[in-house]
């Protein structure tokens, strides 16, 4: 279903969705982040990217597992606290965040399907925007499969032709949307889809970033393991976790129990995001970390992203969001990182 909306009437569309939790990116102080809004006027559908993904949502950083606690006899209590599955929509996906999606989807699937990612998973339509400009100079998604358009994991595609967005839905869950306010929504003529083409082909040509011989570069990371590349590339990382933090595909998670000291004892068992780049995140209890330092832990991150998942699903596990570039306070480039893995090969 190909639609065209104008932009005077995305805020009726937005109220139209009464049914649905809404969650778009708004601005404040020029930080864009993805909110849960109820005033459609608050959208800000001009934010180039947000600055966490709507991973946030489907895989919130804090979630309770279950609660605990003991009865005056001594016995245990347990409840398990499982998401409501509210059905929610979250507009200005760009495509980059939306293959992530996709990525994690399979993390959290397998033998054991996670409850808790996918009840929110399942109840939530994503509605996507087209890059017409890179949402960051340090954009590389075309290295890595993707497009500034992909449809990839989206329901919904909405290109900016100026004055209106030319809506492709690409899902049943789409098309749900599009219809509960069918009036809004014109059939596009023949210039709006040359219009759509042409946006879309010069939005690839201002990706000016790439990462080079990048299908080589799972082979050759199989021979870097002791490398001492990992030591030079890392010396001057702060261990902050930014880089993790702020990637749309990391999942590393911790689980901890949160106990009262109270009579009787009440507690909590907790999910919350963990980081690869710490220190502690790999200590085991004997006292023995297995990657003691930071070069460790970056080849950690690069291996996880481009050999061990490739290995395992077949992609990269890195859409080219260009956030870890971005937002280092020390300026380690993934991309400068991996073409220097690229030579190592040559």
């Amino acid at each position: 279903m190909e639609k065209i909306l104008t932009k005077k009437s995305f805020p009726q569309w937005v109220k139209k969705l009464s049914l649905y939790k809404i969650y778009a990116p708004v601005r404040d102080n020029d930080i864009c982040n993805l909110e849960a809004i109820d005033n459609p006027e608050s959208i800000d559908l001009d934010c180039s990217n947000t600055v966490l993904s709507p991973k946030k949502i489907i895989f919130p950083q804090r979630e309770i597992y279950l609660e605990f606690e003991t009865s005056d006899e001594n016995k245990l209590q347990v409840k398990e606290i499982l998401p409501e599955e509210t059905p929610s929509v979250i507009f200005g996906v760009r495509p980059c965040d939306a293959k992530a999606l996709t990525l994690t989807d399979k993390v959290f699937s397998g033998d054991f399907k996670d409850p808790y990612y996918w009840k929110r998973r399942n109840s939530t339509t994503l509605i996507g925007l087209a890059c017409n400009i890179p949402p960051s100079p340090n954009c590389f998604c075309l290295s890595v499969g993707g497009s500034p358009h992909s449809k990839e994991g989206l329901d919904i595609l909405m290109t900016d032709l100026g004055d209106k967005y030319f809506v492709e839905s690409l899902s049943e869950k789409g098309s749900t949307l599009i219809n509960l306010a069918k009036p809004l929504f014109q059939q596009p003529k023949a210039a709006d889809k040359k219009a759509v083409e042409k946006t879309q082909a010069e939005a690839e040509k201002k990706i000016v970033r790439q990462i080079k011989d990048i299908k080589k570069i799972p082979s050759i990371l199989e021979n870097m393991f002791d490398s001492p590349l990992w030591d030079k590339e890392s010396l001057s990382c702060l261990r902050c976790g930014i880089c993790t933090y702020l990637c749309p595909t990391c999942h590393c998670f911790d689980i901890n129990d949160e106990v009262s000291s109270s009579s009787p004892v009440k507690g909590k068992r907790v999910r919350t995001w963990d980081n690869c780049q710490f220190p502690d995140f790999t200590m085991h209890s004997s006292g023995h970390n297995p990657r003691p330092d930071r070069s460790s832990r970056l080849r950690q991150r690069i291996l996880h992203k481009f050999q061990y998942f490739v290995e395992l699903y077949k992609d990269y596990q890195c859409t080219g969001c260009g956030r870890c570039i971005s937002k280092c306070p020390v300026g380690i480039d993934i991309i400068e990182v991996l073409d220097k893995v690229s030579d190592y090969g040559s």
